[in-house]
């Protein structure tokens, strides 16, 4: 008797395959343990959450002014008062700074390397950039209070003299480049490694189909680097951008080694002054009172929110790309 089969038969989803065909003890356990450590992560966390809530909520019910839009930090007072919007204005201004300028040059540092250089120049200069990438944080910030504020004192009387009439641009305070806007740019220094690597690897996964169609078509360099590389690379440069504002919003040790705090919110950004979440909190847990502490948890946990925004927004901005390649999953 003759055996028929369905060739056009559709084949079962992928989940039924793998639930009917691995039966082995290895796969279950290496089942058991991806669902567990996707749990585990879940629960911590949920647990940062919950103790950063806790603590913030005890703080919050002895706070006198309002948390959002004071501009003192006073816990120790009689009444207890402090708030963060210097806080979330330096942290957002300094982010904002170093976006700026690292992603444009990030963006062309890795377009040089995967498109450009030779490879006896793009395989060391990829090197080097990853090697950037694992400098320690307090390096950064020394390099930057003994080397960068002192010679950024030029180009900050320079702007002044030129952009001073935009109002940002205006220096009206004597003084040493202890700025927002000189930590802006060093933390556009130390998020530009990171920008650079993920943008590179992306890059590098262009379909070559794409591009020697396009050269094919006489497409210039440039040409296929606009309709080819960029549109496939698109959500790999975002997810890049967002890790590295990540590292931005949360650096502390180099920030407050730059920074001269002060709690006064100016749009002035040459001035001497501001303040950052991280900074503050380094600076000034050793010393805090117990309320105090709980204060400094409470901006915690704004900067904890504020984060996990940032990062909801890069996903839904990524997953409505249609030429999303899947290469960021």
């Amino acid at each position: 008797m003759a055996i028929t089969t369905d060739n056009n038969a559709p084949a079962p989803p992928v989940a039924e395959r793998a639930s009917t065909s691995t039966g082995r003890a290895g796969d279950k356990i290496f089942l058991g343990l991806s669902r567990g450590s996707g749990i585990l992560l879940l629960v911590i966390m949920a647990s940062i959450a919950v103790f950063l809530t806790y603590r913030a909520s005890l703080a919050l019910s002895q706070n006198e002014g309002n948390f959002l839009t004071t501009f003192d930090w006073n816990p120790a007072g009689d009444p207890p008062v402090f708030g963060i919007a210097v806080l979330l204005f330096g942290t957002i201004v300094s982010s904002v700074i170093a976006m700026v300028i690292a992603v444009p040059i990030a963006v062309g540092i890795a377009l040089f390397i995967s498109h450009y250089a030779p490879r006896r120049l793009a395989a060391p200069l990829a090197y080097v950039v990853d090697l950037l990438a694992a400098v320690p944080s307090i390096i950064y910030g020394i390099w930057g209070a003994l080397f960068l504020v002192p010679y950024l004192e030029g180009l900050n009387l320079w702007l002044d003299q030129f952009l001073g009439w935009t109002y940002i641009f205006e220096k009206t305070q004597v003084g040493v480049a202890r700025s927002l806007f000189t930590v802006g740019i060093l933390l556009a220094i130390m998020i530009l490694p990171i920008v650079t690597s993920v943008s590179r690897e992306v890059f590098l996964q262009v379909p070559r189909m794409n591009e020697e169609a396009a050269l094919a078509l006489g497409a210039t360099r440039w040409e296929v680097i606009r309709l080819s590389v960029l549109p496939f690379g698109r959500s790999g440069v975002i997810s890049a951008s967002m890790l590295g504002l990540g590292r931005a919003l949360g650096e502390t040790m180099a920030v407050a080694t730059v920074l001269s705090p002060s709690f006064v919110i100016s749009l002035h950004l040459l001035d001497p002054g501001g303040g950052t979440f991280a900074q503050n909190i380094a600076a000034k847990f050793d010393e805090a009172t117990e309320l105090g502490r709980d204060a400094l948890i409470a901006s915690g946990l704004v900067l904890f929110v504020l984060t996990l925004l940032v990062n909801g927004a890069a996903r839904l901005i990524i997953a409505r790309r249609k030429e999303y390649s899947g290469a960021n999953a």
